[in-house]
């Protein structure tokens, strides 16, 4: 513990007359960084420092600082890729009539950058998935199961 600022002496003094001891004991002799410049002073003003170290820090997508208009143009162009993993017809129209319907409400909310987004051609779009699913005829039939013979208790109870 430090010993208290004598009564007649300055703080600035007694401070580096504090200093002055701590470095003649070699306390700040081999400090992590030491003879490196520090890194924040080095670089350039930014006013927006503290965000982009807390986006780097928690490992936030940018992706998802996006405005919502972006997001939905974004995910427009990527239907095509999202719908080919899809297996059912249904699926895909559920998808599509959720992805329009989000569309639809980000043109009448009017907050936010106007970025141009318009709704997609389900019929058109579901044209191209069907076109490379492989043809149901072509597919090779399951094979039926063999029946099994009912055992005595279950004609029994049957």
């Amino acid at each position: 513990m430090t010993e208290r600022k004598p009564p007649g002496m300055s703080t600035q003094d007694w401070v580096e007359s504090q200093i002055r001891r701590a470095q003649n004991a070699g306390e700040f002799d081999d400090l992590p960084g030491a003879g490196k410049p520090l890194t924040k002073l080095a670089d350039p003003h930014d006013p927006d420092w503290w965000v982009k170290d807390f986006i780097r820090r928690e490992q936030i997508e940018a992706e998802a600082l996006l405005p919502p208009a972006v997001l939905l143009r974004k995910e427009k162009q990527q239907v095509d890729d999202k719908v080919r993993g899809m297996r059912r017809e249904s699926e895909v129209r559920e998808y599509l009539a959720d992805l329009n319907k989000r569309i639809l409400i980000n043109i009448r909310d009017t907050t936010g950058p106007v970025v141009p987004v318009g709704t997609v051609d389900e019929e058109a779009i579901l044209a191209r998935w069907r076109a490379e699913r492989p043809d149901p005829a072509e597919r090779p039939a399951p094979k039926p199961e063999p029946v099994r013979k009912k055992s005595f208790w279950q004609k029994l109870f049957s």
